[in-house]
């Protein structure tokens, strides 16, 4: 499977070959930033995501500490959802995903540490999974405030968590004493 690059284009999703039987027909994507012109890298990432398909919604940009222990600036963070426009392996969108990073200028440092953009796929469809490479949902949804307060805007109010059934309120309200985001803008 190769997913192409064309410096003028950038990675093509549409490169990558439907198929069927893992179809997600809403992806959810977390973002994040805090390097450089923090608010442009999340919507320059949201402009390669909408390769994928419609750009259905966008959460507010929050302002967030860091998580993780590692010294180092604010994020910016935020949630959009995309209707995948084709059927898309989830294993080859993160293979996108990734090189949307590498395109927009990310350079692997430390786990956690400072970066100019940071995109996680959070949900695809109805799609679980458990590999060493990828997750789906993605595990620490439940734990970070900073992916749960944006997701909860764009996300449907019944929607419950595949794996432990929670709602986004009930995962909220397990994470007393961690720092609220603070809204900045829109995306």
């Amino acid at each position: 499977m190769n997913i192409y690059t064309d410096p003028a284009q950038g990675t093509t999703p549409a490169s990558i070959p439907a198929s069927p039987a893992t179809t997600p027909t809403a992806i959810y994507f977390g973002l994040g930033s805090n390097l450089g012109n923090r608010l442009q890298n999340l919507r320059d990432a949201v402009n390669r995501l909408a390769t994928f398909g419609h750009v259905s919604a966008k959460s507010s940009v929050y302002s967030t500490e860091p998580w993780g222990g590692v010294p180092q600036p604010d994020y910016l963070n935020a949630c959009v959802k995309i209707e995948a426009t084709s059927n898309f392996e989830p294993h080859e969108i993160l293979k996108a995903v990734k090189n949307f990073e590498r395109e927009l200028g990310r350079v692997e440092s430390v786990r956690w540490g400072a970066r100019k953009i940071d995109i996680d796929i959070l949900l695809a469809g109805d799609v679980i999974l458990d590999t060493e490479e990828l997750a789906i949902p993605h595990v620490r949804i439940p734990e970070r405030l900073f992916v749960l307060v944006p997701l909860g805007e764009i996300i449907p109010e019944n929607w419950r968590h595949p794996v432990n059934g929670k709602s986004i309120r009930e995962m909220m309200g397990e994470l007393d004493g961690e720092a609220w985001p603070l809204r900045i803008t829109s995306l």
